[in-house]
Formats: C-alpha cells, structure tokens, sequence
C-alpha cells in the first residue's frame, strides 16, 4: 500500500491529500530515508513523522484493506514515539490555554445579552438629586450635631 494512503487509513491525517503535502513536504521518512508518496509500505517498516512540531515513530503490524475505525487503528500500528515528545505538546498546549482560555476571545450571543441587559440596568437606575446630595456628602458630618 502507498504510504500517502496507509497514513490516511490509519486516521494520522485527515485527507490523503493533506498526507501526500505533508510527504511532499519532507516530513515523512521510512527508517532514515525521506520518502514520496508512492513508496510502498510493508509490515515492520517504522515510520517517522513529524507533526505539529512532534516527531512520531510509527511501527506498521499490518496493512489495512481501507480506512480504518478508531478503534481498529491499534490492530495495525504501534506507536513508538518518545514519552518526552508527548510531555512537550502537553507543555504546548497548556502555554496556549494560558493566554487565551477556552471561550474567550469574541463574545457570544449569551454574553452579548448580558452585556445590554447590564447596560440597560444601570441607565434605569438613574440617582435622584437628593441621592446624589447624600452621596456627595461627608460621611463624618453628622446633622444631629
């Protein structure tokens, strides 16, 4: 099976033709090798790939007849990559919550309602002038005094 294809089938990307790029792309290689998209891919081959700045090892088991569930991919391949590249796309993905949370960012139309209801609230609750007197008043002044 072509290597573009096999990558697909076993769901490490999400279109043949994002695999094909990426093999153009340099970033797959069999063993040592860089590869194309036609090299054919054979039980015990072990892929290198290198992905959102990670760099996976792929052992082939078996070659899929098509696309694979998810919960067949384990049956095909073994994933040999470092404990230590999973560590660091951990670290990356918690640098990037920190400056921009989930949910943040736009509002939504929830917020938005909240946003006019707030608004509307505190133009309705306009003081009156003798509260703005007793707020503009001293609190140590005392009138029984």
């Amino acid at each position: 099976m072509r290597i573009d294809k096999f990558l697909w089938c076993v769901r490490f990307y999400k279109t043949r033709s994002i695999a094909a790029d990426e093999i153009k792309k340099n970033r797959v290689s069999v063993g040592n090798n860089v590869v194309k998209s036609s090299k054919e891919v054979n039980p015990g081959d072990v892929i290198k790939i290198r992905k959102n700045q990670i760099d996976y090892q792929l052992k082939v088991l078996e070659i899929p007849k098509s696309r694979l569930g998810a919960k067949l991919v384990p049956l095909h391949i073994e994933d040999k990559t470092d404990k230590e590249q999973y560590e660091i796309l951990k670290l990356r993905k918690l640098t990037q919550d920190y400056y921009r949370g989930k949910g943040e960012g736009r509002p939504t139309k929830k917020d938005r309602r909240d946003m006019d209801e707030y608004v509307a609230g505190d133009a309705n609750s306009e003081m009156a002038d003798d509260d703005w007197d007793l707020f503009f008043s001293d609190v140590n002044e005392n009138p029984a005094d």
